[in-house]
């Protein structure tokens, strides 16, 4: 499960059958991109942790 949040709730969520490789994560963030909105609008920076 790799979920994206903001401060108003969950963005965008993917959820895969094991572990997530390369083409899985660019799909992730292509469906991230399209909640996405141009700097200093709301949902405008993305922050990667890998925690």
């Amino acid at each position: 499960i790799l979920p994206t949040l903001s401060m108003d709730g969950i963005l965008h969520l993917k959820i895969v059958e094991g572990s997530f490789n390369c083409p899985l994560f660019m799909e992730f963030i292509e469906g991230l991109l399209d909640q996405m909105n141009p700097f200093p609008g709301p949902n405008s920076v993305i922050v990667m942790d890998n925690c």
